[in-house]
């Protein structure tokens, strides 16, 4: 991958996507103690600095490999602290799919940030890597999560299949999923 894909901040409108830094620790302490995240999400949430230090640092790592891409969500409106999240994972190199997922610190939640920054990020995802094959993004959600069935269809993301219940989600999953 070169350098321009894994350095490269897609926007959308005022919104900026960057790459998230050390100075953001405080914001991700705050997110990870919310049940709404914890709630939603399928990976563990750091409990602590270390536990956010340790994060920080994997996204940086997943960048490094090209298998994952991470981005502060930063809306001017709201300062300069990240207002959310978005993400792009690889399976392989040279997938032919991705998954993406999300979330926004509960002061952005129904000001539509989200769908606003998934499709940056959907945009950018397909624009850097379909000529190495990529050509389907996916997004999972537990099916009792109205808010992100509606974040992923205003982002082009339709419902495609209803997921058994699967750890650590105590509910059936809903896959979104969109083409290039």
């Amino acid at each position: 991958m070169d350098a321009h894909a894994r350095d490269a901040c897609p926007t959308d409108g005022s919104l900026v996507l960057r790459p998230w830094r050390p100075g953001d620790l405080g914001v991700l302490l705050d997110v990870f103690g919310d049940p709404a995240i914890q709630a939603g999400s399928r990976a563990p949430v750091a409990a602590d600095e270390e536990g956010a230090g340790g994060w920080l640092r994997a996204q940086e790592e997943g960048r490094a490999t090209g298998l994952r891409h991470s981005f502060a969500v930063v809306d001017p409106d709201l300062g300069d602290d990240p207002a959310g999240h978005v993400v792009l994972s690889f399976p392989a190199p040279g997938s032919p799919s991705a998954e993406v997922g999300y979330w926004t610190v509960a002061p952005a939640r129904g000001r539509g940030i989200a769908p606003r920054a998934l499709e940056a990020l959907s945009g950018w995802a397909f624009e850097t890597f379909a000529g190495g094959g990529l050509v389907r993004l996916e997004l999972l959600h537990q099916a009792d999560n109205a808010a992100s069935c509606r974040v992923a269809e205003k982002a082009g993301y339709a419902l495609t299949e209803v997921l058994p219940v699967s750890p650590p989600w105590p509910h059936e999953g809903h896959l979104h999923t969109r083409g290039l």
